[in-house]
């Protein structure tokens, strides 16, 4: 009886992986951003994390681009690229969302969805990738918008949080709905979630 394969984990990084990686550290940096904004509400944590966002897509549209040039594309590194998906344009904008004041019940709610449909979708996307690809080695277009939109999120955070907007005076003010809170700028976040995860849009892939 044959032994068992072992994968070996260092063995298995390419090049493009290590990008990958540098999409997911932007992701986490992000969060702990947020978290020291709430924790002290110096803005200079809120605008790192921002900027950090445009930072781990230019991370993510790289290691594409480098494992299509070195044809170095791999189930692991598709995985991995989803995991760092999920942190860097799902929990981060939607942990930012939460530190610039999308904190009531409903608010959590939300942005509970939004994280759960950019998972759903990539999970989506990496099981009908090959199919998607019709043999080649590029998926030719997007079931629903791609994960990576969720920076337009963060773009308009950042412009509120320019002007003073965040906190109590977040636009959109916020509806009581009987004991619970919710934030209309949260809506935001359901259209985007809602968008990743349509059937019926199909985009270009770049």
């Amino acid at each position: 009886m044959a032994e068992p394969r072992h994968f070996s984990l260092l063995r298995s990084f390419r090049l493009a992986d290590f990008l990958t990686l540098g999409n997911a550290a932007c992701g986490v940096a992000a969060v702990f951003c947020a978290i020291a904004f709430a924790r002290d509400g110096a803005l200079a944590w809120f605008f790192a994390a921002a900027a950090l966002a445009p930072a781990a897509f230019a991370f993510d549209v790289f290691d594409g681009k480098v494992a299509r040039s070195r044809h170095a594309h791999s189930a692991f590194g598709r995985e991995l690229d989803s995991l760092a998906d999920v942190i860097s344009f799902g929990v981060a904008p939607a942990a930012l969302g939460f530190a610039a004041g999308l904190a009531g019940a409903l608010d959590w709610v939300v942005l509970i969805y939004f994280v759960g449909c950019g998972v759903s979708r990539l999970a989506r996307f990496n099981v009908t990738a090959d199919a998607l690809a019709q043999g080649g080695d590029k998926v030719r277009y997007f079931e629903g918008t791609p994960i990576p939109t969720s920076v337009v999120l963060v773009a308009l955070l950042a412009l509120a949080a320019w002007h003073g907007r965040l906190g109590d005076a977040i636009p959109g003010g916020a509806w009581a709905i009987g004991p619970l809170t919710l934030h209309p700028f949260v809506l935001l976040y359901a259209v985007s979630g809602s968008l990743m995860i349509s059937k019926t849009l199909r985009i270009p892939k770049w």
